[in-house]
């Protein structure tokens, strides 16, 4: 099964209107990792200075091995320079089997 990781980040309001141009820099070099599969950034209705990034990755481990550059000094990116607070991940590889009847809609 394919890995989704939620990224979240949080920007400071004061630099809300860089966002777009540092997380395009950013996720440029993880949509070219190899087994990245997709990327989405989702904002925050409510929010937005909160963004969810969707990662879709053919496995888990080619997703630890990009985590693990990211922390190198080649792999470093200028994001943290726009954030309010620390980013959150939570890496997805499992499902749960669910019994659901198809809808009559």
């Amino acid at each position: 099964m394919p890995a989704i990781v939620h990224f979240e980040v949080r920007v400071d309001p004061a630099r809300r209107d860089d966002a777009a141009k540092y997380l395009s820099e950013t996720l440029a070099a993880t949509r070219a990792w190899p087994g990245n599969q997709g990327i989405e950034a989702l904002v925050d209705d409510a929010d937005p200075c909160h963004i969810l990034v969707v990662e879709t990755w053919a496995t888990t481990q080619d997703h630890d091995d990009y985590a693990a550059w990211r922390k190198t000094p080649e792999g470093k990116s200028g994001l943290h320079e726009i954030l309010a607070a620390p980013p959150s991940k939570q890496v997805y590889s499992t499902t749960m089997p669910l019994d659901l009847q198809p809808s009559l809609d």
